[in-house]
């Protein structure tokens, strides 16, 4: 039996003090090569229109001195044109269409056999939704940063590449990001550093995106419930769309901010990691993780360094989770199979 009909038993004799909420829809209900070709055409399009913010980002966490979004932006734009904010997207958008697909594939998987597992466990369905949710958020960051690691160290050069800001560089530090292309990045990487040239950062990603996608997801989950008990009605009535909608995207946006708050550190020291080297005796090597910190600290005069690009981190998280939950989410509908 799926997760969905497990709940629906749960649900069987709705009363009139019932919380409203949509219907969920579990893995066993999806029509998978519906589901894949439409999240790839439907993400593909979220991450063009949010690749700018990326970039801008990548570029203040890397930068040697504190410069806003608005001096990057017109340097970006006076100097490199409409291409500069989407430097690397031919690239990041190759990796991102196979991260997404594992990452699809780990989170439905894992959140429809861990949920039948708390049910059956005798769990709340509020403690079950979490649970599940947060087990899924787990699973799927680790499965998609197999992927989206080596796609961040190529894309994320390509992203810095033509900065001038990076010309003054502390020293000791400098940028590993002269490329043609996204090929020629590959090429260059793997002749310098070899296939773990592609991983750097891996385990800081893990830290990074694992615990974060867990809380991200059970938070998302209870702050659904908890919008959605404002709301009376019968369970899965037609006329909640556009509440559904409201709900996702408010939820969305409340479980990022956190998210990037907590995170924000492990990924400006990840950013430059993979995008930055040292150098000692006229060769170029990887940095490590101490060595990152300390360039950081000394460059920004403090542990608040560590937050060079908070602030489109945070509308960076917070537009792509809202827009991508209510994508994935009417990606769900859509694909859902036809009852027999």
């Amino acid at each position: 039996m799926s997760l969905g009909a497990l709940m629906s038993e749960k649900r069987a004799r709705p009363t009139s003090s019932q919380v409203y909420m949509s219907k969920e829809i579990d893995w066993q209900m999806l029509d998978k090569s519906r589901f894949f070709f439409l999240g790839a055409a439907l993400f593909s399009g979220v991450s063009t229109a949010l690749y700018p913010i990326v970039v801008l980002k990548t570029r203040q966490q890397v930068s040697p001195t504190h410069v806003s979004c608005a001096n990057i932006s017109l340097a970006i734009a006076r100097l490199e044109g409409l291409k500069g904010f989407y430097k690397g997207f031919g690239t990041s958008l190759l990796g991102t269409i196979p991260a997404r697909a594992l990452y699809m594939t780990a989170l439905e998987v894992t959140k429809s056999s861990v949920g039948q597992a708390t049910v059956r466990l005798g769990l709340s369905e509020t403690t079950s939704m979490a649970v599940s949710n947060g087990a899924a958020g787990l699973a799927s960051a680790v499965a998609a940063q197999v992927v989206w690691t080596p796609i961040d160290v190529v894309s994320q050069r390509l992203m810095v590449q033509g900065d001038l800001s990076l010309n003054k560089h502390v020293p000791g530090v400098i940028s590993s990001c002269r490329y043609a292309n996204g090929f020629d990045a590959f090429r260059k990487i793997l002749y310098s550093d070899g296939p773990r040239g592609f991983y750097r950062g891996f385990g800081l990603s893990i830290l990074t995106y694992a615990p974060s996608n867990a809380v991200w997801w059970a938070s998302y989950s209870l702050s659904q419930k908890k919008i959605w008990s404002r709301f009376k009605g019968p369970y899965g009535h037609k006329e909640d769309a556009r509440g559904s909608v409201a709900v996702q995207a408010l939820s969305a946006a409340t479980a990022s901010g956190c998210s990037a708050l907590i995170t924000m550190p492990v990924d400006t020291i990840k950013t430059r990691l993979q995008v930055l080297d040292a150098e000692e005796n006229g060769r170029r090597r990887a940095m490590t993780v101490m060595q990152t910190l300390k360039s950081l600290m000394r460059e920004g005069g403090g542990f608040g360094a560590c937050y060079r690009g908070l602030g489109p981190r945070w509308v960076s998280m917070s537009m792509s989770a809202t827009t991508m939950i209510t994508t994935y989410e009417y990606l769900k509908r859509l694909s859902t199979k036809k009852q027999r």
